[in-house]
């Protein structure tokens, strides 16, 4: 029988249950809180309950969880700053899809060796998670990994499934159960008919397999998620301008969808270029000025440290603070940006 089921499988590893994981890395009352609240306003915003946007800012991926803590804890007085306008998110994302291969991420592998000690990767992502979320910041993260939302789902405010697995019907039906609003991104070539079909789908009730909290391979029965919204990350060519926003507005509308709308101002809106996205930043904030109600949200990629470098042998001559995968801007140009932004929707 191994030679018929496992015949490419070289080794297994047995994973501790989630609510060991829970047990070993509990939440603290504030984390706890963060997290409820940060779900509850977001849930308001896209309701048209709450007047403000939000934006998930920060790292393309955590690989040093001590740089990750230090940006959150610059984010902190940034975002009680422009609290009365915006609600900032610390995007935190351990899972990196591929488009062939590469480094998939802290949680895959967290040594950058290929050593993939994953037990270890989902230890650190947990905690890092825990102490950003009792610092008062809520987190945004993408969901990829169908398990991982047993052991990290109960700290994370806010999911994105990415533009490589929206048309994914595992990813559909994940979303669908998912506790948070979550954000599904247009296709790698800019087609908004993926996005609004995984929409749909995600609304649905759908029962699949999966894991619970113990362990235990289950059918997992979903409700549906009503606070989908769609994410426009550009393609072969940017969608972020009025044009672009009001056609998806057009299709939401068509497909008895709500017309939420968040703008990517990385990948494909800033052609990979990670300078330009502060302008498109304001160009979303200038569209909200004049008037656009369906426009609630942005997504930057930012890190201490402008760039991006590659993963070397020595891991102690990479650069602190500056990402590994995508090129981010810096801090000083993200808090000026954000803050910029605030000033404008202040006086819209």
């Amino acid at each position: 029988m191994t030679a018929l089921i496992n015949a490419r499988i070289l080794a297994q590893e047995n994973l501790p249950p989630p609510s060991a994981i829970h047990r070993e890395i509990p939440h603290t009352k504030r984390s706890l809180a963060t997290v409820l609240n940060g779900r509850a306003t977001l849930e308001d915003i896209l309701d048209r309950k709450d007047p403000r946007r939000f934006i998930v800012v920060g790292p393309c991926s955590i690989h040093d969880p001590d740089a990750a803590l230090d940006y959150a804890n610059r984010l902190k007085p940034l975002a009680a700053e422009v609290a009365d306008v915006l609600v900032l998110v610390m995007r935190v994302y351990f899972e990196k899809p591929r488009t062939t291969v590469g480094w998939k991420g802290l949680i895959n592998d967290p040594d950058r060796d290929d050593s993939f000690n994953m037990v270890k990767g989902i230890r650190i992502a947990r905690t890092l998670l825990r102490d950003i979320s009792d610092l008062g910041l809520p987190i945004g993260t993408e969901a990829l990994d169908p398990l991982m939302p047993q052991y990290l789902g109960d700290l994370v405010s806010w999911n994105a499934i990415g533009a490589r697995t929206t048309e994914s019907q595992t990813h559909r039906e994940m979303a669908s159960g998912l506790s948070t609003p979550v954000g599904l991104k247009n296709g790698t070539d800019g087609s908004l008919t993926v996005a609004i079909n995984a929409m749909q789908s995600a609304r649905a009730p759908h029962a699949f397999l999966g894991i619970d909290v113990e362990g235990h391979t289950s059918v997992i029965r979903t409700a549906g998620n009503l606070h989908g919204h769609l994410i426009l990350r550009g393609g072969q060519a940017p969608n972020y301008g009025a044009d672009s926003v009001a056609q998806a507005e057009i299709l939401l509308r068509k497909a008895g969808l709500p017309a939420s709308i968040v703008v990517d101002c990385s990948h494909g809106n800033s052609n990979k270029d990670h300078k330009r996205q502060v302008g498109v930043l304001h160009e979303v904030v200038r569209q909200i000025r004049e008037g656009n109600q369906s426009l609630v949200g942005m997504m930057i990629e930012s890190n201490i440290v402008e760039g991006a470098q590659k993963i070397q042998p020595d891991l102690s001559a990479l650069v602190y603070g500056q990402s590994v995968t995508d090129a981010c801007i810096g801090w000083e140009d993200t808090e000026s940006a954000i803050r910029e932004a605030a000033v404008a929707l202040r006086t819209a």
